[in-house]
């Protein structure tokens, strides 16, 4: 690698962005690791990352639909407040898809998921509510899997920008890569679209 002038993407020092440090309402693990669902609006999982820039930390929160992997919500922000955050992605998901019956939305036990405002949203709309086992990142895999795979691609190794530059760049890769063009292992290797599309086909 050194003779082609290449170099591995190395990860960074980790920051937390959970604080599970709390009295508030801690959810069972209903999900329990099924990542396999066969239809939308049957299980969403979220999670917050944080992103290095040159203003400081900006913070993504994510909301993923199992069925077919789409990041069907998301924030940007400077803080971590449920307001700015899990509420904020929230909103978008259910404008992009409304929840249906028995839906399932599985997160870790930050108090960005348990707090009233968020799980009490949650119960309006009859969603089932479900965290990860106390310090156990593999019951929320899907997630995390979504987030190295946007630092690896799109952050480490690369020079840092300012917040409103990397809101940019992270909107271009969520919104016209990843949930358009980028293919996925989980789906066979076909895009998000391709894989609607071959469903859709199947059903008729």
């Amino acid at each position: 690698m050194k003779n082609m002038g290449l170099r591995s993407k190395r990860s960074k020092k980790y920051v937390a962005t959970t604080n599970s440090q709390h009295n508030n309402r801690v959810f069972e693990n209903i999900l329990d690791r099924r990542f396999s669902v066969p239809f939308p609006q049957g299980a969403w999982v979220s999670d917050i990352t944080y992103i290095q820039t040159k203003d400081g930390f900006l913070y993504q929160t994510a909301i993923i639909d199992l069925a077919d992997r789409k990041v069907i919500g998301w924030s940007h922000s400077d803080g971590l407040s449920a307001e700015e955050t899990t509420l904020s992605a929230f909103r978008m998901a259910i404008k992009n898809r409304p929840p249906q019956k028995d839906l399932i939305f599985h997160s870790d036990r930050g108090v960005q998921y348990s707090c009233n405002c968020f799980v009490n949203l949650l119960a309006s709309y009859g969603i089932t509510q479900s965290m990860c086992r106390k310090a156990n990142c593999w019951d929320n895999a899907v997630a995390e899997s979504y987030f190295k795979t946007l630092k690896s691609e799109l952050i480490y190794g690369n020079k840092l920008v300012s917040k409103d530059e990397m809101k940019l760049m992270l909107f271009e890769y969520v919104e016209i890569y990843y949930n358009q063009n980028r293919r996925h292992s989980a789906l066979g290797n076909l895009t998000i679209k391709e894989f609607t599309e071959l469903k859709l086909k199947k059903v008729a």
